[in-house]
């Protein structure tokens, strides 16, 4: 046998052997995860998501890569990230934080797969044909933020019934802002209260924002739902303190923090359904097959310690039906 083909036999079997390996990741499917967000704000999400992936059969570098892209509250980074995950051939991508992200992957490719979780109504935005029915080819979880927020309100009024004024935080780049405040003011007029509305859009204005809420002497504070606030809380937590204003929000995170009380959607079970429908979804079933998921899990969760300094008397029926109590 020659050198060169003794060289060339060589190379075939170290080929067929020994970068088995190197070959099988190279293969393992990409799931592409978008998020308006931050990465050190999206640990609790990012951790639920990778359970329901591992219930689906899927462990991130064993036979799945991810990657990871979120905006830092950032929307108009979204088209430029979602373009980057569809040059890296995602088989699947989850959209996290509302429509935009959504949007942004669905004008980048209109065939791969995309999970969502939108606080809005799906089927109104034109996401989506029905929730049973999604068709095309995507599927997710309904937040039902929209709908909740009046629950809110109202839990807001039993912890500071005198509040005749009401501040409401909102992002106006957060494309449910619209649906969300003209439900709110509804809500309010009923109960015989003022919504007033304070915007904010980055770090600097929501600082800000607080300066206009104590000088407008609101009475309570509802933080509107939207990744940015989110990825914000510890800050908002501290300035809320500060002016000393009863808060409530819609995230137990912001409890958790310190905020006063907070009511909505279990996102750790959300973001474990959405691996759980990513999994799904890799091992052959098609997106639009997959029925859109509403929560059936909400959290109540009360900060005492905040209760206390902020003088507020928690009624007993409400303690009751919390989920969970910070003392």
């Amino acid at each position: 046998m020659s050198t060169r083909r003794y060289f060339i036999t060589l190379l075939g079997g170290a080929a067929a052997g020994w970068p088995l390996a190197a070959r099988a990741q190279a293969a393992m499917p990409v799931v592409g995860f978008l998020n308006v967000g931050s990465a050190d704000r999206g640990a609790h999400q990012v951790a639920a998501f990778r359970q329901g992936l591992k219930e689906t059969g899927y462990i991130e570098g064993r036979n799945i890569t991810v990657e990871f892209r979120w905006a830092d509250g950032r929307y108009d980074l979204l088209p430029m990230l979602a373009v980057d995950l569809i040059r890296r051939q995602a088989a699947v991508i989850l959209t996290g934080g509302g429509e935009a992200p959504f949007r942004a992957v669905r004008a980048a490719s209109e065939t791969v797969p995309i999970v969502f979780n939108i606080g809005n109504d799906p089927v109104q935005l034109g996401l989506v044909t029905s929730l049973a029915k999604p068709g095309g080819n995507a599927t997710g979880v309904n937040f039902l933020s929209v709908e909740i927020a009046a629950k809110r309100l109202g839990l807001l009024d039993s912890l500071a019934p005198a509040s005749s004024i009401i501040a409401l935080l909102v992002n106006p780049n957060f494309p449910a802002t619209a649906t969300s405040v003209s439900q709110l003011q509804s809500a309010a007029r009923a109960i015989g209260r003022q919504v007033e509305i304070i915007k904010a859009t980055n770090e600097s204005e929501v600082d800000t924002s607080f300066a206009t809420i104590s000088q407008m002497r609101a009475g309570a504070l509802m933080v509107g739902n939207d990744p940015f606030f989110t990825s914000r809380r510890a800050q908002i937590v501290a300035l809320a303190a500060r002016v000393s204003i009863p808060a409530i929000y819609e995230q137990r995170e912001f409890a958790l923090a310190g905020g006063l009380i907070s009511y909505g959607t279990s996102i750790a079970d959300s973001y474990r359904q959405l691996g759980i429908y990513v999994g799904r979804i890799l091992n052959g079933e098609n997106a639009g097959d997959l029925p859109v998921l509403q929560p059936t899990k909400f959290e109540l969760v009360i900060n005492l310690k905040t209760a206390k300094a902020l003088r507020l008397d928690v009624p007993d029926r409400l303690l009751a039906i919390a989920d969970e109590v910070i003392e």
